[in-house]
Protein backbone atom coordinates (compact mmCIF):
# COMPACT_ATOMS: atom_id res chain seq x y z
CA UNK A 1 0.00 0.00 0.00
CA UNK A 2 1.67 3.29 -1.27
CA UNK A 3 1.60 6.39 1.71
CA UNK A 4 -0.79 8.18 -0.36
CA UNK A 5 -3.41 5.40 -0.13
CA UNK A 6 -2.43 4.53 3.30
CA UNK A 7 -2.83 8.63 4.66
CA UNK A 8 -5.92 8.74 2.58
CA UNK A 9 -7.06 5.58 4.57
CA UNK A 10 -6.27 6.87 7.87
CA UNK A 11 -8.35 9.61 6.87
CA UNK A 12 -11.48 7.93 6.27
CA UNK A 13 -11.39 5.92 9.53
CA UNK A 14 -11.09 8.70 11.66
CA UNK A 15 -13.97 10.46 9.89
CA UNK A 16 -15.68 7.31 10.46
CA UNK A 17 -15.05 7.51 14.13
CA UNK A 18 -15.69 10.88 14.29
CA UNK A 19 -19.23 10.29 12.58
CA UNK A 20 -20.17 7.61 15.22
CA UNK A 21 -19.12 9.96 18.18
CA UNK A 22 -21.39 12.61 16.65
CA UNK A 23 -24.37 10.09 16.32
CA UNK A 24 -23.55 8.88 20.08
CA UNK A 25 -23.05 12.39 21.38
CA UNK A 26 -26.23 13.63 19.48
CA UNK A 27 -28.29 10.85 21.19
CA UNK A 28 -27.16 11.57 24.56
CA UNK A 29 -27.79 15.12 24.63
CA UNK A 30 -31.66 14.74 23.17
CA UNK A 31 -32.03 12.12 25.91
CA UNK A 32 -30.05 13.70 28.53
CA UNK A 33 -28.08 17.03 27.81
CA UNK A 34 -31.07 19.28 27.03
CA UNK A 35 -32.35 18.24 30.43
CA UNK A 36 -29.23 19.34 32.53
CA UNK A 37 -30.89 22.07 33.93
CA UNK A 38 -33.09 19.90 35.47
CA UNK A 39 -31.21 17.36 36.75
CA UNK A 40 -27.98 19.53 38.38
CA UNK A 41 -27.40 19.42 41.97
CA UNK A 42 -28.50 22.96 43.32
CA UNK A 43 -26.73 24.39 46.76
CA UNK A 44 -23.95 26.67 47.43
CA UNK A 45 -21.88 23.54 48.51
CA UNK A 46 -22.93 20.50 46.68
CA UNK A 47 -21.99 19.07 43.65
CA UNK A 48 -18.93 19.13 41.43
CA UNK A 49 -18.54 22.60 39.15
CA UNK A 50 -17.52 21.48 35.41
CA UNK A 51 -15.23 24.48 33.85
CA UNK A 52 -13.44 25.12 30.56
CA UNK A 53 -12.35 27.99 28.39
CA UNK A 54 -12.49 28.59 24.33
CA UNK A 55 -11.36 31.29 21.72
CA UNK A 56 -12.40 32.04 18.41
CA UNK A 57 -10.29 29.34 16.20
CA UNK A 58 -12.03 26.42 18.48
CA UNK A 59 -15.25 28.09 18.22
CA UNK A 60 -16.49 25.91 15.62
CA UNK A 61 -16.42 22.84 17.49
CA UNK A 62 -16.90 24.38 20.92
CA UNK A 63 -20.82 23.42 21.41
CA UNK A 64 -19.87 19.83 20.68
CA UNK A 65 -17.63 19.19 23.39
CA UNK A 66 -20.00 21.76 25.35
CA UNK A 67 -23.43 18.89 24.57
CA UNK A 68 -21.00 16.78 25.78
CA UNK A 69 -20.47 17.92 29.18
CA UNK A 70 -24.23 18.98 29.73
CA UNK A 71 -24.84 15.08 28.90
CA UNK A 72 -22.88 13.45 31.93
CA UNK A 73 -24.28 10.51 33.57
CA UNK A 74 -23.34 12.66 37.08
CA UNK A 75 -24.87 15.76 36.21
CA UNK A 76 -22.18 18.86 37.95
CA UNK A 77 -23.68 21.55 39.75
CA UNK A 78 -22.39 24.38 37.24
CA UNK A 79 -20.93 24.14 33.66
CA UNK A 80 -19.33 27.31 32.89
CA UNK A 81 -17.38 28.81 29.78
CA UNK A 82 -14.82 31.22 30.41
CA UNK A 83 -14.26 33.83 27.32
CA UNK A 84 -12.44 36.38 27.01
CA UNK A 85 -14.43 39.87 27.04
CA UNK A 86 -13.30 40.23 23.49
CA UNK A 87 -14.69 37.30 22.19
CA UNK A 88 -18.00 37.19 23.48
CA UNK A 89 -19.37 38.64 20.53
CA UNK A 90 -17.71 36.21 18.56
CA UNK A 91 -19.28 33.41 20.00
CA UNK A 92 -21.61 31.32 17.74
CA UNK A 93 -25.17 30.41 18.07
CA UNK A 94 -24.78 27.11 18.49
CA UNK A 95 -22.87 27.54 21.84
CA UNK A 96 -25.23 30.39 22.97
CA UNK A 97 -28.11 28.87 22.47
CA UNK A 98 -26.84 26.23 25.19
CA UNK A 99 -27.85 28.55 28.13
CA UNK A 100 -31.22 27.61 27.72
CA UNK A 101 -29.97 24.22 29.03
CA UNK A 102 -28.01 25.35 31.80
CA UNK A 103 -24.88 26.12 30.20
CA UNK A 104 -23.49 29.30 32.20
CA UNK A 105 -21.09 32.10 30.00
CA UNK A 106 -18.87 34.18 31.59
CA UNK A 107 -16.84 36.99 30.52
CA UNK A 108 -13.84 37.72 31.64
CA UNK A 109 -9.81 38.86 31.91
CA UNK A 110 -7.78 36.96 29.08
CA UNK A 111 -5.23 35.15 31.00
CA UNK A 112 -5.41 32.69 27.77
CA UNK A 113 -6.27 28.79 29.20
CA UNK A 114 -6.10 29.73 32.76
CA UNK A 115 -9.21 31.39 32.18
CA UNK A 116 -10.22 27.46 32.92
CA UNK A 117 -9.88 28.01 36.79
CA UNK A 118 -8.81 31.31 37.96
CA UNK A 119 -11.77 33.59 37.36
CA UNK A 120 -13.45 30.42 39.42
CA UNK A 121 -11.40 30.62 41.87
CA UNK A 122 -11.86 34.72 42.33
CA UNK A 123 -15.28 34.06 42.34
CA UNK A 124 -14.67 31.90 45.77
CA UNK A 125 -15.65 28.59 44.65
CA UNK A 126 -15.43 26.51 47.04
CA UNK A 127 -16.83 23.29 45.74
CA UNK A 128 -14.40 20.64 43.83
CA UNK A 129 -13.73 21.86 40.31
CA UNK A 130 -13.16 19.73 37.34
CA UNK A 131 -10.94 21.29 34.39
CA UNK A 132 -12.03 20.16 30.57
CA UNK A 133 -10.33 21.77 27.19
CA UNK A 134 -12.54 23.23 24.32
CA UNK A 135 -11.92 20.57 21.72
CA UNK A 136 -12.71 17.10 23.58
CA UNK A 137 -15.21 14.26 23.52
CA UNK A 138 -16.18 13.58 26.71
CA UNK A 139 -17.96 9.74 27.07
CA UNK A 140 -21.00 10.20 29.37
CA UNK A 141 -19.53 8.81 33.05
CA UNK A 142 -16.35 10.73 32.36
CA UNK A 143 -17.61 12.81 35.38
CA UNK A 144 -18.46 9.86 37.39
CA UNK A 145 -15.29 7.74 37.15
CA UNK A 146 -13.45 11.35 37.98
CA UNK A 147 -16.03 11.54 41.34
CA UNK A 148 -15.54 7.96 41.99
CA UNK A 149 -12.17 7.92 42.16
CA UNK A 150 -11.44 10.32 45.21
CA UNK A 151 -10.67 9.67 48.38
CA UNK A 152 -12.45 11.20 51.39
CA UNK A 153 -10.35 13.35 53.35
CA UNK A 154 -7.56 13.22 51.13
CA UNK A 155 -5.76 16.08 49.09
CA UNK A 156 -5.83 14.31 46.26
CA UNK A 157 -5.54 15.73 42.30
CA UNK A 158 -7.79 12.76 40.49
CA UNK A 159 -7.53 12.89 36.39
CA UNK A 160 -8.01 10.56 33.06
CA UNK A 161 -4.61 11.21 31.81
CA UNK A 162 -0.75 11.52 33.56
CA UNK A 163 2.72 11.57 33.36
CA UNK A 164 5.09 10.46 36.23
CA UNK A 165 8.16 12.95 36.50
CA UNK A 166 11.45 11.26 36.19
CA UNK A 167 14.57 12.91 37.77
CA UNK A 168 18.25 13.78 37.72
CA UNK A 169 20.60 12.60 40.13
CA UNK A 170 20.24 15.85 41.74
CA UNK A 171 16.48 15.56 42.21
CA UNK A 172 15.33 17.52 39.73
CA UNK A 173 12.84 16.93 36.58
CA UNK A 174 14.84 15.79 33.52
CA UNK A 175 13.44 17.24 30.47
CA UNK A 176 9.76 16.55 29.49
CA UNK A 177 10.00 14.31 26.83
CA UNK A 178 12.27 12.28 29.37
CA UNK A 179 8.75 11.21 31.49
CA UNK A 180 6.88 8.56 31.75
CA UNK A 181 4.13 9.79 29.36
CA UNK A 182 0.27 8.37 30.15
CA UNK A 183 1.11 6.58 32.71
CA UNK A 184 -1.78 3.95 34.26
CA UNK A 185 -1.25 4.21 38.02
CA UNK A 186 -4.03 4.79 40.57
CA UNK A 187 -1.89 5.47 43.28
CA UNK A 188 -1.70 9.15 44.60
CA UNK A 189 1.94 9.77 44.33
CA UNK A 190 3.61 13.68 43.92
CA UNK A 191 5.42 12.93 41.42
CA UNK A 192 2.44 12.21 39.11
CA UNK A 193 1.83 15.67 36.23
CA UNK A 194 -1.71 15.56 35.61
CA UNK A 195 -2.67 16.79 31.91
CA UNK A 196 -5.60 18.60 31.45
CA UNK A 197 -6.45 17.31 28.09
CA UNK A 198 -7.86 14.50 30.07
CA UNK A 199 -9.67 16.33 32.87
CA UNK A 200 -8.79 17.47 36.17
CA UNK A 201 -10.16 17.23 39.13
CA UNK A 202 -9.44 19.74 41.85
CA UNK A 203 -10.58 18.92 45.38
CA UNK A 204 -11.70 21.85 47.59
CA UNK A 205 -8.68 23.48 49.38
CA UNK A 206 -6.22 22.21 47.21
CA UNK A 207 -4.73 25.32 46.42
CA UNK A 208 -3.43 27.92 48.77
CA UNK A 209 -3.61 32.09 47.76
CA UNK A 210 -0.64 31.82 45.53
CA UNK A 211 -2.42 30.01 42.80
CA UNK A 212 -3.90 33.46 41.83
CA UNK A 213 -0.97 35.24 41.44
CA UNK A 214 -1.58 36.66 37.87
CA UNK A 215 1.85 38.23 37.42
CA UNK A 216 3.77 35.22 38.50
CA UNK A 217 1.79 32.52 36.35
CA UNK A 218 2.13 34.90 33.47
CA UNK A 219 5.87 35.93 33.99
CA UNK A 220 7.05 32.15 34.73
CA UNK A 221 4.66 29.70 32.77
CA UNK A 222 2.33 31.98 30.36
CA UNK A 223 1.26 28.25 28.56
CA UNK A 224 1.61 25.94 30.46
CA UNK A 225 -1.37 26.00 33.11
CA UNK A 226 -0.93 22.10 33.71
CA UNK A 227 2.69 23.34 35.51
CA UNK A 228 1.68 25.96 37.51
CA UNK A 229 -1.46 24.27 39.33
CA UNK A 230 0.59 21.12 39.62
CA UNK A 231 3.14 23.42 41.60
CA UNK A 232 0.51 25.09 43.50
CA UNK A 233 -1.53 22.14 44.51
CA UNK A 234 1.88 19.95 45.13
CA UNK A 235 3.08 22.63 47.11
CA UNK A 236 -0.15 22.41 49.64
CA UNK A 237 0.88 19.04 50.08
CA UNK A 238 -1.69 17.21 47.44
CA UNK A 239 -0.93 14.04 45.95
CA UNK A 240 -2.64 12.62 42.02
CA UNK A 241 -3.46 9.86 40.40
CA UNK A 242 -5.38 8.93 38.01
CA UNK A 243 -8.62 7.15 37.17
CA UNK A 244 -9.03 2.97 36.76
CA UNK A 245 -10.80 3.44 33.84
CA UNK A 246 -8.89 3.82 30.28
CA UNK A 247 -10.77 5.82 27.95
CA UNK A 248 -9.34 6.84 24.37
CA UNK A 249 -9.42 10.82 24.07
CA UNK A 250 -11.01 11.57 21.08
CA UNK A 251 -10.84 15.76 20.24
CA UNK A 252 -12.70 16.85 17.31
CA UNK A 253 -11.75 16.70 13.77
CA UNK A 254 -9.96 20.23 12.70
CA UNK A 255 -9.42 21.40 16.69
CA UNK A 256 -5.77 20.70 16.27
CA UNK A 257 -4.48 23.53 13.89
CA UNK A 258 -4.19 25.92 17.05
CA UNK A 259 -3.45 22.91 19.77
CA UNK A 260 -1.11 24.88 22.51
CA UNK A 261 0.20 20.99 23.78
CA UNK A 262 1.83 21.04 20.13
CA UNK A 263 4.35 23.95 20.51
CA UNK A 264 4.68 23.11 24.63
CA UNK A 265 5.97 19.38 23.60
CA UNK A 266 7.59 20.14 20.05
CA UNK A 267 9.04 24.03 21.04
CA UNK A 268 10.29 22.95 24.32
CA UNK A 269 8.09 25.21 25.77
CA UNK A 270 6.98 22.78 28.93
CA UNK A 271 11.05 22.65 29.91
CA UNK A 272 11.74 26.37 29.77
CA UNK A 273 8.68 27.16 31.96
CA UNK A 274 9.23 24.07 34.14
CA UNK A 275 12.59 25.90 33.88
CA UNK A 276 11.20 29.12 34.91
CA UNK A 277 8.97 27.47 38.29
CA UNK A 278 12.08 25.98 39.76
CA UNK A 279 14.41 29.04 39.47
CA UNK A 280 11.37 30.83 41.54
CA UNK A 281 10.38 28.32 43.70
CA UNK A 282 12.48 25.52 43.75
CA UNK A 283 11.90 21.61 43.53
CA UNK A 284 10.00 20.56 46.71
CA UNK A 285 13.41 20.04 48.86
CA UNK A 286 15.64 19.02 46.18
CA UNK A 287 19.16 21.28 45.79
CA UNK A 288 18.43 23.96 42.89
CA UNK A 289 22.04 23.58 41.05
CA UNK A 290 20.60 24.08 37.36
CA UNK A 291 17.67 24.91 35.58
CA UNK A 292 15.96 22.44 33.12
CA UNK A 293 17.54 22.93 29.10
Amino acid sequence: MTSWLKHKTRRLQERVVNLRRLVVLERDWLAYGRHYGAHRQAGDDAGIVVSLTSYPPRFGTLHLTLKSLLSQSLAPARVVLWIAHRDMDKLPPAVTALRAAGLEIEACDDTRSYKKMIPLLQQGERRAIVTADDDVYYWRDWLRQLADARTPGKLEVVCHRMHRIRFDGAGLPLPYSDWEHDVQDTRPDVTHFPTGIGGVLYPPGVFGPEVLDVAAFTALCPNGDDIWFYWMARSNGARSKRVAEVNQLYCWEGSQEAALWQNNLVGKANDTQIGAMIGAYGFFGAPVKAAII
